[in-house]
């Protein structure tokens, strides 16, 4: 069964050499936008193509504002610090997510607190969350503190793993109800939809990536969406060093970041971004020739979108019968030229989180035993 799988994916992609999990596409204006931002000497965070890169982000996702970053992670934190988030507070997630969600948490000096993720989508579960809030949480004077460690619970940070939407909604209704800010790490899914409004601008801040292996990328980067426009101005004054506009003088007013996103990688972006619908396009295309398929083989699921949802489909999925079959099939697919991968280590597991609360993990766990990740590159 797994050889039928190999040669598929070799078919797929029109190679018998090694499929790599996902690689970057340029084939239209990056080099003659590289070259524009070289010849302009404009190479550092100002420029015409950072600008750009913003307008043209916040026009497709619906943000009031857009503001890049250096990368996905320091987007993130600038999030959490941006709706308050402070030492010592608590931020609800899933373990089941990339490292870098909780390696931002920590930038803060606040504490995770892992809880479940929905089955269908792959992302933190509303269900979970309220669960965990009745039994822990209670409010006071407009906070919700942890009744069991003193903290106050300032953020909720669902992932849309692989770009699949969690359930937006109903994740709100629990957020408002213990007032708690929504931060939406959409580090994974820019393209993708939940009930026709794109991912990243339902909370107070989202947080996109365009590292190498996204959808489109900018070689490192990430992006703020905001609703509040605002907010966004602050922010961008943040992620600049907090400089006073001014022809000559050097004058701060806040304590700064160098998190602004330099010109050549918006070069990059520009056009990457300007073939961003017919990547999407291309990879609806790949995402349903896997689930064609695989629905020939009653042991493997293809992961597919959730309800009332549009994926980017970044990476996509199957689930195994067990851990043994998906070690197998791993170990197959890797000797024989098809590179796949298991989920992350559920973050409740690595040691430097092995103290932080967890609620109920049984989705969690049940999908990392079973879920690998196949190759999911723009067929060119």
């Amino acid at each position: 069964m797994y050889s039928e799988v190999v040669k598929f994916v070799h078919n797929l992609y029109g190679t018998e050499d090694v499929v790599p999990l996902h690689v970057p596409c340029f084939n239209g204006n990056e080099k003659k936008y590289l070259n524009e931002c070289i010849d302009s000497t404009y190479v550092s965070s100002v420029g015409k193509f950072v600008d750009r890169f913003e307008e043209m982000v916040a026009e497709y996702t619906g943000a009031k504002k857009a503001v890049v970053c250096v990368n996905g992670t320091n987007a993130l934190h600038m999030a959490m610090m941006l709706v308050g988030v402070d030492r010592d507070d608590e931020v609800i997630t899933q373990a089941l997510t990339f490292v870098a969600t909780c390696n931002a948490i920590h930038y803060i000096g606040a504490h995770p607190v892992f809880l479940d993720v929905d089955r269908d989508t792959l992302g933190l579960s509303p269900a979970s969350v309220e669960n965990w809030l009745v039994k822990n949480a209670e409010l006071r004077e407009g906070n919700c503190y942890n009744i069991h460690s003193g903290r106050r619970i300032k953020a909720c940070v669902p992932m849309h793993t692989f770009g699949h939407p969690v359930h937006l909604d109903e994740l709100i209704v629990v957020c408002q109800k213990y007032h708690i800010e929504l931060v939406e790490d959409a580090a994974e899914s820019l393209g993708s939809f939940y009930k026709g409004k794109h991912t990243g601008i339902f909370g107070k801040v989202g947080a996109v990536s365009f590292n190498g292996n996204k959808t489109i990328t900018t070689g490192g980067g990430g992006m703020l969406l905001f609703q509040d426009e605002e907010l966004g101005k602050f922010a961008k004054h943040l992620t600049t060093q907090a400089k006073v506009p001014h022809r000559w003088e050097f004058v701060h007013d806040h304590i700064g970041f160098n998190y602004r996103m330099p010109n050549i990688n918006a070069a990059l972006g520009c056009a990457q971004f300007e073939n961003l619908n017919d990547f999407l396009a291309n990879k609806r295309n790949t995402a349903e020739r896997y689930r064609t398929f695989f629905s020939c083989y009653p042991n493997i699921e293809f992961f597919s979108e959730p309800k009332d949802c549009q994926s980017n489909y970044w990476l996509n999925a199957v689930l195994l019968k067990n851990k043994n079959a998906q070690q197998d099939f791993l170990q197959y697919t890797n000797d024989n030229g098809v590179m796949t991968r298991p989920l992350w280590e559920l973050m409740s597991r690595l040691p430097m989180f092995s103290d932080a609360q967890c609620g109920d993990l049984t989705n969690s766990e049940w999908i990392a035993d079973r879920l690998v990740n196949i190759p999911s590159s723009v067929i060119l």
